[in-house]
C-alpha cells in the first residue's frame, strides 16, 4: 500500500496574503474560508467523554471494529435516522479517524494502483483525488455522476465517489440518480463511494421537534430501494463531526459492503487506525441524541438563510444550498482571486473555488458564531470602508 505522489490545488498557504488583508481591518477578520464546527459539543456527547475518561477501553487498547455498544448505537441510526437495517442488507461497519483519513486512504485499502480508475465530481472535496492519486490510480472528473454513461464505458473504472449533500455545492442526489449509479457501478465491477457527512443538514424539508422525531436527511446509498436490498459493492461514509460539532473528536464511520469492510478493519488495525476508547463512547451518545441534532441544524438553517441574503445584498447570485454548510456562488468578477482581495478589504476571507475545481466560484461556510456572522452582514450590507 505504498504511497505515491499527489498534487492538489489545496493549499491554504494560497490564502494567506488574503487573511493577512482582512486581519487588518477594524475588529479583525470574519473566517468564512473553512467547515470548522465553532458550536458547543452537546452535553450528552461531554457527559459521555468524561465518564468513559477511566473505564476499561481508555485503560487498555479499544476495539478497531467498534466496541459492541457503539456498534449496536452505529446500527440503531442507520435504521432509524436513514432507514437501512446494515445486517438485513449485508452490511458491516466500522469506525474512523475522521472522515478524512478514511476518504485518503479508501484507494488504497480498496488495492487501487496503477491502470485502475477512479471517478469523482468535477466539482468536489479535493480529497478524493489526493486519495487516488495516493494509491497511483488515475483521476477522472466527470460534472454530474448521475450521467452515468460519461464514466460507465470508460477503461479500468474501479471505483466512484459521490458526494451528497455536496461540498462545496450542497446539491443533493435523489433516490433515482443514486440506483442509476450502483446499477452502472455493478455492470463493470466497481466500488460506489458515497460521502454522506453532510446527510443530516438536508434543507428540502422542515425538521419536526422531539427526542424521536423523525429529522430530515437526504437519501442513503444503502436504502433498499437503492441498493437493491444488497450492500454488495457499497461503502457509506458518514462524519459525527457537522451534525455534533466534533470535529476535534475525529469521529466517523464506513459502512456497507461486509467483505470490502472486514479486509478494511485488517488493515486498519495493523496500523493502529484506531478511534480512541473514550471517542467511542462520545460517538454513541451523539448517535442517540437526536434533540441535539435537530438543535444544531436550526442554528446553521438560520445562519446560512442570513448569509444568503446579504451576499445577495452585495451582488453575489447566492441561494440556499440543498444541503450541507456552504453557499457556493458565482464570483462577482468571474475569478475567485479577484474577489478574494475584494472581500479581504471589507476583512472577510472566503474559500476559492479553484480548490475544489472551479476557479469562477467561492464557498462561504456558516460556521462561525453568531458574532461573526453578524459582523459578516454588516460589512456585506455597507461595503468596503477606509481603513479597511
Amino acid at each position: 500500500m505504498g504511497f505515491h505522489s499527489f498534487e492538489s490545488p489545496y493549499d491554504w498557504s494560497r490564502i494567506d496574503s488574503f487573511r493577512r488583508r482582512a486581519e487588518q481591518c477594524p475588529g479583525g477578520m470574519v473566517d468564512l474560508s473553512v467547515g470548522s464546527p465553532v458550536d458547543p459539543v452537546p452535553r450528552s456527547v461531554r457527559d459521555a467523554l468524561t465518564a468513559a475518561s477511566d473505564d476499561g477501553q481508555a485503560r487498555g487498547y479499544p476495539k478497531t471494529a467498534g466496541d459492541g455498544p457503539l456498534r449496536q448505537a452505529a446500527s440503531d441510526w442507520f435504521r432509524r435516522r436513514r432507514g437501512v437495517d446494515l445486517a438485513a442488507i449485508g452490511a458491516d461497519l466500522v469506525p474512523t479517524v475522521g472522515s478524512k483519513e478514511a476518504v485518503a486512504l479508501m484507494a488504497s485499502l480498496l488495492h487501487l494502483g496503477p491502470g485502475d480508475r477512479v471517478v469523482q465530481p468535477t466539482v468536489s472535496y479535493p480529497t478524493y483525488a489526493i486519495g487516488t492519486q495516493l494509491a497511483g490510480a488515475q483521476v477522472t472528473t466527470v460534472d454530474d455522476p448521475t450521467d452515468t454513461d460519461s464514466w460507465v464505458d470508460l477503461p479500468g473504472v474501479r471505483a466512484i465517489w459521490i458526494n451528497s449533500p455536496g461540498n462545496p455545492g450542497g446539491r443533493i442526489i435523489d433516490r433515482a440518480g443514486l440506483a442509476k449509479i450502483v446499477r452502472a457501478a455493478r455492470s463493470i465491477g466497481a466500488t460506489v463511494l458515497s460521502d454522506e457527512c453532510y446527510a443530516m443538514l438536508d434543507w428540502s424539508r422542515p425538521a419536526q421537534a422531539g427526542q424521536n422525531a423523525p429529522i430530515p436527511a437526504s437519501p442513503c446509498i444503502l436504502e433498499p430501494q437503492v441498493c437493491g436490498g444488497d450492500a454488495s459493492g457499497i461503502l457509506c461514509l458518514y462524519s459525527l463531526s457537522k451534525q455534533s460539532n466534533m470535529a476535534g473528536y475525529r469521529a466517523a464511520l464506513v459502512a456497507g459492503d461486509a467483505d470490502l469492510v472486514e479486509a478494511m478493519t485488517a488493515y486498519r488495525k495493523q496500523v493502529g487506525l484506531i478511534v480512541p476508547g473514550p471517542v467511542q463512547r462520545a460517538m454513541r451518545a451523539a448517535l442517540d441524541d437526536g434533540e441535539a441534532v435537530l438543535a444544531q441544524r436550526e442554528v446553521y438553517a438560520r445562519r446560512l438563510r442570513a448569509l444568503a441574503q446579504a451576499l445577495r445584498a452585495y451582488g453575489y447570485e447566492a441561494v440556499m444550498p440543498q444541503g450541507g454548510l456552504y453557499i457556493w456562488t458565482q464570483a462577482r468578477s468571474g475569478d475567485c482571486w479577484a474577489d478574494m482581495a475584494d472581500l479581504s478589504r471589507m476583512g472577510i476571507l472566503a474559500s476559492p473555488g479553484e480548490f475544489y475545481g472551479d476557479g469562477r466560484r467561492l464557498r462561504f461556510s456558516s460556521t462561525i458564531s453568531d458574532e461573526q456572522l453578524e459582523l459578516a452582514l454588516e460589512r456585506l450590507r455597507t461595503g468596503p470602508k477606509d481603513p479597511c
